[in-house]
């Protein structure tokens, strides 16, 4: 089984994050510029929130508010799911499932190290088959 801190080490480590005073549209744009669908919301270096596509649609979109006048704190989310990098890409997966959420943070002791999209889960996931299936091919070929 995979372990997140091996994904995290293949993907690279890399988060992308805002202020909670950062503006809507900056947030947008930064995702936007870097093809993400979320940022960690991060106050002196702490880990106060997401801010996920998601967030943008319902809390500013449908509500109607400014994207250029609404900071981040009024339309993140602040009970963030977070998982430690021993965790499995199976328990993540299920994790995910359970509670709806497209995005986990990775927490090392105190530390922002990493996040995981549930696309990461699932091409971790079909590596992991396709090496599964090459393994059992070459066994039936002998």
């Amino acid at each position: 089984m995979t372990k997140i801190r091996q994904l995290l080490t293949d993907k690279g480590g890399t988060v992308l994050s805002v202020s909670p005073e950062d503006s809507v549209l900056d947030a947008i744009r930064m995702m936007a510029d870097n093809d993400v669908g979320s940022l960690v919301v991060l106050e002196d270096g702490r880990l106060v929130g997401i801010f996920t596509e998601r967030h943008y649609a319902r809390n500013v979109i449908l509500k109607g508010r400014s994207s250029p006048n609404t900071p981040v704190r009024d339309v993140m989310e602040s009970r963030v799911v977070c998982i430690g990098p021993d965790r499995t890409v199976e328990e993540c997966m299920a994790l995910m499932t359970e509670d709806r959420i497209r995005h986990l943070p990775v927490i090392e002791g105190e530390r922002l190290v990493g996040i995981i999209s549930i696309g990461d889960l699932v091409k971790s996931i079909i590596a992991d088959q396709k090496f599964h299936i090459e393994q059992l091919e070459n066994l039936i070929r002998g």
